[in-house]
C-alpha cells in the first residue's frame, strides 16, 4: 500500500491531490475519522486453525471477493482520464460493487455500456421528484441494481485547501444551477421514492441514531453511515464512533455501510467486527486510480484482500461470519492522525519513501 500511495503522489498535480486527499476547513472531522479508527485495538484469540481464511461475502445478494464498495467519487476524470468506466471496469475485474456519482465522468449510458457488473448510482439532486423519477429510470435502463441518495451536501462545504489556490474541481465548475434542490432534499422526497419505485434505495451520509431510525421508518434499503470522508460538516464524529448506536437503532431492519478513513485491512475488519455489512472506499480508491489506472486500482484491491485475510487469520478468524465485538477494545492512538498517516513510510506531501 505504501508504494500506491507514493506513485499516486507522483503522478497526481497539487490542486487533484488536495481535492481527493483534503478535507473541509480545519479538517478536523477528516482527523477524527482516522483517530476513532485508531482508538480501537484488537482482542486475538490464539491457537485455531486459520489455513483457509475466506474474505468474501454475499452484500445485497451479490457474492464480492470483500466486503467493500467503491464509494462515489465526484470529478474522477481529474484522476484518471477513464473516469467512471474505469472505475466500473476495475470493480467488475476484481468483484466488488462500485457506486457511480452523478458528478463524474463519463455518463450513466458510458458507465452502463462498459459493464453488466452489479453496481449503484449515487444522485446529487438537481430537480423535484418528476427530475428524480426519470434519473431512476435512466440509472435502471443502463443496468444499475440500486440508487442512493447522498444527503450531507445541503450546501457546499468550505475545502480551504481548493479554496486558497482558487481552484475548482469539474463537478462544481459544471454542477452550480439546480443545487437549490439539493438544499430542499427532505423525507417527503424519500416517501415519493420508495412509493413509486422498487429499486432499492441507499442513504449516504447518515451520522446519527436518530436520523438512521427516521430512514427505517420510511423504508430505506441501505443506511450508509458517512461524513463525506471529512469533506462537509467540519467538527463532526469519526463514523466508526457513530456506528455502534446506528447498528442499535437499525436492529437489523436495513443493511449498513460505512466510510470515511478506510485505508487498510485492519480498518475493514474492525468496521465489520462492529456490525457493518460493508466499508466503502473512497480517498483509497482514488489513490489506486491514480496510481496505475484500472490495473493500479485492482491492484489495491489485492493488496487489501491480502491484508485483511492476514489480520483476520491473526485474530483466529477464517470467515466474515466469525468477526465480532469481542475482538475489539478501546485503545489510546499512538499517531497524530491525517489523511495518510496510516502509511507511515509515505511522506505526506512529498513523493519519496523514508528510509
Amino acid at each position: 500500500m505504501q508504494d500506491v500511495v507514493r506513485v499516486a503522489r507522483q503522478n497526481l498535480n497539487g490542486n487533484v491531490w488536495d481535492y481527493l486527499m483534503g478535507g473541509s476547513e480545519s479538517e478536523t472531522t477528516l482527523r477524527r475519522n482516522r483517530m476513532a479508527l485508531d482508538a480501537l485495538a484488537f482482542c486475538p484469540r490464539i491457537l485455531r486453525d486459520v489455513r483457509n481464511v475466506e474474505t468474501s461475502a454475499t452484500l445485497f445478494g451479490e457474492k464480492v471477493r470483500l466486503p467493500v464498495m467503491l464509494a462515489p467519487i465526484g470529478s474522477l476524470q481529474l484522476i484518471e482520464p477513464g473516469g467512471a468506466v474505469t472505475v466500473a471496469k476495475a470493480a467488475e475485474e476484481f468483484g466488488v460493487i462500485s457506486f457511480m456519482s452523478s458528478v463524474t465522468q463519463p455518463g450513466i449510458e458510458a458507465v452502463g455500456a462498459a459493464t453488466g457488473y452489479p453496481k449503484v448510482f449515487q444522485l446529487y439532486v438537481r430537480g423535484d421528484d418528476a427530475w428524480i423519477d426519470e434519473q431512476v429510470v435512466r440509472a435502471r435502463d443502463n443496468g444499475f441494481f440500486m440508487f442512493c441518495f447522498t444527503v450531507d451536501v445541503a450546501l457546499y462545504s468550505r475545502r480551504e485547501r481548493d479554496l486558497i489556490k482558487g481552484w475548482v474541481p469539474s463537478a462544481r465548475r459544471a454542477d452550480i444551477s439546480g443545487h437549490v434542490h439539493q438544499a430542499a432534499l427532505n423525507w417527503d422526497n424519500v416517501k415519493h421514492f420508495k412509493d413509486k419505485h422498487d429499486m432499492p434505495l441507499i442513504i449516504k451520509g447518515i451520522a446519527t441514531a436518530e436520523d438512521a431510525a427516521v430512514a427505517v421508518e420510511h423504508g430505506v434499503d441501505v443506511i450508509y453511515v458517512s461524513n463525506h470522508g471529512g469533506r462537509q460538516l467540519d467538527h463532526g464524529r469519526g463514523t466508526i464512533e457513530i456506528l455502534p448506536e446506528v447498528v442499535e437503532a437499525v436492529a437489523g431492519k436495513a443493511r449498513i455501510v460505512i466510510d470515511g478513513g478506510f485505508t487498510r485491512g485492519t480498518d475493514v475488519v474492525k468496521a465489520i467486527a462492529l456490525g457493518a455489512d460493508a466499508v466503502g472506499i473512497g480517498k483509497l480508491q482514488g489513490l489506486g486510480l491514480a496510481a496505475g489506472g484500472q490495473a493500479g486500482l485492482v491492484r489495491m484491491l489485492e493488496l487489501l484482500e491480502f491484508e485483511m485475510r492476514h489480520v483476520m487469520g491473526l485474530l483466529g478468524i477464517t470467515s466474515l461470519d466469525g468477526i465480532g465485538r469481542e475482538l475489539i477494545a478501546p485503545a489510546m492512538p499512538v499517531v497524530p492522525p491525517h489523511a495518510t498517516s496510516q502509511f507511515h513510510l509515505f511522506q505526506s506531501g512529498e513523493t519519496g519513501i523514508r528510509p
